[in-house]
């Protein structure tokens, strides 16, 4: 049975402005052949670089899902061979180099995250869930060098993270430009009319647009997508380092106080960009900011929203209530992350070990700072040597709870 098209003018103008930064070759020529009622291609790729995927991603799954329902062909991409060389995009240092093993622990739950935004169980138009070391593990060395050939050293080193690292004498190795001749050879493997992924990944996509022309004599067309950023500072809302990154894989709770915990500046941004609510309804809550309703309110429906997304409306109900009760009454949340660690584990080691902090040198920070609480003394924890010893209750910053069983 042949897969309808909808070609429904509003539809796609939405497709073609909400979130997107740029449109390769142009927009026009996009919306023509989506008005075509030609069934299309589209893939938006992921490197399983950490066991989560974070709400910055969800942008990306959230358009795919809209043309799902168009009826175009999607292609979720794992890069499970290019995680192993670890992209350079942004990057003002090299990246540490996975192991398959560390690939493997990362990628297990992926599809689960993901399918909590796209319907992998449609019949009628399955979506396809791959793996680039399906193609990439069995290229010859022949074949890498002539797919080098066809970029300069030149265009390499124009990426503005490549000529950063070479003005500050940071090292830059050959194994990075290897990365997009090999995600660009996935568009030529997958043979995809629509790449689609954050402005980080122009370089990259347009790497496969430039391939796709060599050897398949097709113009694969490249979306690149706003990243979820402050509108003023310009740092991402998404980031690890300031406690920021979301991972579709948390609680409910956990979900709830990190967005509540994000900038106020970000809330309509993030309205936008991760979640379903129309722009008309979204529009509506912009100018309830600009008529000065406080920004708490508005951000309790976008927190109460996005638990909805991921666990439905009884959890979004019980979330935001715990939400109120921990930091309108001050109160300890009813449902706490429980964790297991060894007696006498550092407090550092098992922070970092479980993400919930970045670094050690974070976490020293946070002990200086007496951002470390234990609930049950409610005394601050300030040696950074502090090994746990029993069962304790922490508070780490404004948002994190946590119970540590030994």
């Amino acid at each position: 049975m042949t897969n309808k098209i909808s070609v429904d003018n509003k539809e796609i103008d939405e497709i073609l402005s909400r979130s997107i930064d740029t449109i390769y070759p142009k927009k026009e020529s996009l919306k023509e052949l989506l008005l075509s009622g030609k069934q299309i291609s589209i893939y938006v790729g992921i490197d399983p670089t950490a066991d989560y995927v974070h709400l910055g991603h969800s942008t990306n799954y959230l358009i795919l899902e809209r043309l799902h329902k168009l009826g175009h062909k999607i292609i979720v991409l794992v890069g499970d061979f290019t995680a192993m060389i670890g992209d350079p995009s942004d990057k003002t240092s090299a990246r540490v180099q996975l192991s398959r093993e560390e690939i493997n622990v990362n990628l297990k739950s992926f599809k689960d995250q993901i399918g909590k935004i796209l319907d992998f169980e449609n019949k009628e138009n399955p979506i396809e869930f791959k793996f680039n070391s399906e193609w990439l593990s069995g290229l010859s060395f022949e074949k890498i060098v002539e797919l080098g050939s066809n970029f300069t050293v030149q265009q390499m080193l124009e990426r503005d993270m490549f000529e950063k690292r070479i003005k500050e004498s940071k090292p830059l190795f050959v194994s990075e430009f290897f990365y997009p001749l090999l995600q660009g050879y996935d568009s030529v493997a997958l043979k995809v009319d629509l790449e689609i992924g954050g402005t980080d990944q122009t370089f990259n996509m347009l790497a496969g647009r430039t391939l796709a022309r060599r050897y398949l004599d097709h113009e694969k067309m490249v979306m690149t997508t706003t990243l979820l950023v402050n509108p003023v500072t310009g740092e991402k809302l998404m980031s690890k380092s300031l406690g920021t990154g979301i991972g579709l894989n948390e609680s409910a709770e956990s979900m709830f106080g990190k967005t509540m915990a994000m900038t106020d500046e970000g809330v309509v941004q993030t309205f936008i960009d991760c979640t379903r609510l129309s722009l008309e309804e979204i529009e509506e809550k912009k100018k309830r900011l600009i008529a000065g309703e406080n920004p708490r309110d508005i951000k309790i429906e976008l927190a109460h929203e996005i638990v909805k997304m991921y666990h439905g409306e009884e959890a979004a109900v019980f979330a935001e209530e715990s939400w109120k009760n921990t930091f309108s009454k001050k109160e300890i949340p009813s449902e706490v992350q429980e964790i297991k660690v060894d007696v006498g584990a550092l407090i550092a080691d098992v922070l970092v070990a479980n993400n919930l902090v970045e670094s050690k040198s974070q976490v020293r920070r946070l002990l200086e700072e007496g951002a470390i609480k234990d609930l049950e003394k409610d005394e601050k924890i300030t040696d950074h040597l502090f090994q746990i010893s029993a069962p304790i209750t922490l508070k780490i910053g404004k948002k994190i709870f946590v119970k540590f069983v030994v």
